[in-house]
């Protein structure tokens, strides 16, 4: 099959012939539909993320048919339409996994980075890992609901009943989350990179009661502020417009330092917390929620070949919504 090959970090994946994966006992083998691209693949690639598995097949965002099961994968049938996420295993026996929260367990497996991803025509996942996708989502829109919008819909989670949210970093993300909070009858304010007009547009046109770049101050008090760019000035920024008991979730695997800020930015039962990772019951209520709030998903399709042009597109902040790599034929 062909796959796009991360050999070394810092290098430009490579688009190679290797041998077909095998389903495992318990793992579904999936000929690969679409399969979006992440930042978190930027960070595996520049080696924010440290030992990542080489070489490696990235991808995380996985949309795929069930051609082959393992002897003891039952979940789902020959011919299912599934999703695989970044988080793709875990102990099932750590303090946290025996507590409900697999996202912080001692020994997870991450999906394009632990193991082989879906930037390739076939990969092979673990069953218990895999969601049904709605059918209202096609290939290419469901794709980014994996990570962008599970990853988003846990921020969300932990801005609790926000009313006034502020978004910083208008990205695949972010472009999912502003929707869904206008759904839920919240505030967004979104702040984008400097002069990044139509960015600021596009998060209006998605229910932005304001927009503006991420140095400008909000015409509101913010009651929460989620931040999906990877910038750690970002964080005592926001702070800065947050309302008494307030707080900043920080949303990427990823962030520059943090630099210092007086104690009086947090006083106020002020909180500053981040997001890890996922688990299996945020991607079954956010799916339901996805389908139930009629999210407007936007995408650029690409053939696997320009997965290195998708790549440097995304590092400039060129892609609006999400970027989807297909292996076969764009759909």
């Amino acid at each position: 099959m062909k796959a796009l090959l991360l050999k070394a970090v810092g290098q430009p994946l490579a688009l190679e012939r290797v041998p077909r994966p095998r389903a495992g006992d318990r793992e579904l083998l999936l000929r690969v539909r679409a399969c979006a691209v992440c930042r978190t693949d930027l960070h595996v690639i520049d080696g924010d993320l440290a030992e990542p598995r080489l070489p490696l097949i990235l991808g995380h965002e996985i949309v795929g048919e069930v051609v082959a099961r393992g002897p003891e994968a039952e979940r789902f049938d020959l011919g299912d339409r599934v999703g695989v996420p970044w988080l793709g295993g875990c102990c099932k026996h750590c303090t946290f996994c025996r507590s409900g929260r697999e996202n912080l367990c001692d020994h997870p497996i991450f999906t394009g980075y632990g193991k082989n991803g879906g930037f390739a025509e076939y990969a092979a996942a673990d069953q218990d890992f895999c969601f049904a996708i709605p059918p209202k989502f096609s290939d290419t829109t469901a794709a980014p609901l994996l990570c962008a919008g599970l990853i988003g819909y846990r921020a969300l989670r932990m801005a609790g009943d926000a009313e006034r949210l502020g978004i910083y970093g208008f990205g695949a993300a972010a472009h999912l989350i502003c929707q869904l909070a206008v759904h839920q009858g919240r505030k967004v304010f979104a702040m984008t990179r400097e002069g990044d007009e139509a960015g600021q547009e596009f998060a209006r046109t998605l229910g932005a009661i304001w927009a503006g770049g991420s140095e400008s101050e909000p015409p509101e008090e913010l009651d929460a502020a989620l931040i999906f760019a990877p910038v750690g000035s970002l964080v005592p920024r926001a702070l800065s417009f947050l309302a008494r008991g307030g707080t900043v979730v920080c949303a990427g695997i990823h962030m520059s330092e943090i630099p210092s800020f007086p104690y009086e930015a947090l006083w106020g039962e002020r909180a500053i917390r981040s997001v890890a990772n996922l688990t299996r019951r945020d991607g079954e209520d956010f799916l339901a929620l996805a389908s139930e709030a009629r999210l407007d998903v936007h995408t650029e399709s690409f053939p696997l070949e320009e997965g290195n042009e998708v790549v440097a597109r995304l590092r400039r902040g060129a892609i609006r919504g999400a970027a989807v790599l297909h292996p076969g034929s764009l759909s």
